[in-house]
């Protein structure tokens, strides 16, 4: 076992691990954690009671974030002819076709988010093993094969970001940077785990949100009480 660092065996003493609490505890307990030298992202961890083996219990989607993300995102664009002037001009990293394809067949893949044009799809499919386990191939349901490439750049830019069920039924989302005030982080998680809970597939049975955490890039997780959390969205609108 590692042996935990005085900034770890800290944060451990300033909450209980196994208590569940309301999502403002949970906030305030984050924001005075010990923090390394560096603005750290803060993540919400949300498990599910879906089985994503089901195509119809896979629980996706996109949402603006009201405060973004706090970060710098990365986006590409394959397009070709105006597109390609537009995406450049709403503030794309690197616009390209062809020539974009062959870079990332490379070895590059500098970048957080590609968006493609619907009539660049066939060509973006020769780099779908590359993208696809990464979770940056372009996809219709997350808004990245978009008609509208211009409105599709600024969103991504602007903090757009999407969540997805992984394999073991959990939603890993960033929700803003430790350096937020703790009005902003709790706006932005209301806004996602409201998004999450809308989401519930038609086909899931029993407990939907079986556990909520909070947690930062260095910091420990902090358990939210999911009910309670529920509940206070609902009463905020």
């Amino acid at each position: 076992m590692t042996p935990q660092t005085k900034r770890v065996k800290e944060n451990l003493a300033k909450f209980e691990k196994d208590k569940a609490y309301s999502i403002e505890e949970a906030i305030s307990l984050l924001k005075q954690m010990v923090a390394p030298k560096f603005n750290e992202t803060v993540e919400l961890h949300v498990r599910l009671g879906v089985d994503p083996r089901h195509a119809d219990q896979i629980v996706r989607g996109t949402i603006i974030l009201p405060h973004g993300t706090g970060k710098d995102v990365r986006v590409i664009v394959f397009a070709k002819g105006e597109e390609e002037e537009k995406a450049r001009l709403a503030g794309a990293n690197e616009v390209g076709s062809a020539d974009l394809i062959e870079k990332i067949q490379g070895g590059w893949l500098d970048f957080d988010v590609a968006i493609a044009q619907p009539e660049m799809m066939r060509d973006v499919g020769k780099i779908a093993r590359i993208l696809g386990p990464r979770g940056l191939m372009p996809n219709p349901k997350s808004g990245t094969v978009a008609k509208d490439i211009e409105k599709a750049v600024k969103e991504f830019k602007s903090g757009k970001l999407e969540y997805r069920v992984d394999k073991t039924s959990i939603i890993h989302v960033p929700v803003g940077k430790v350096a937020f005030d703790e009005a902003q982080l709790l706006d932005n998680l209301k806004a996602i785990f409201y998004a999450i809970v809308r989401a519930k597939p038609a086909s899931a049975k029993g407990q939907y949100i079986k556990s909520v955490f909070i947690t930062s890039t260095m910091g420990p997780s902090i358990k939210v009480d999911g009910p309670g959390f529920i509940n206070f969205v609902k009463q905020q609108g």
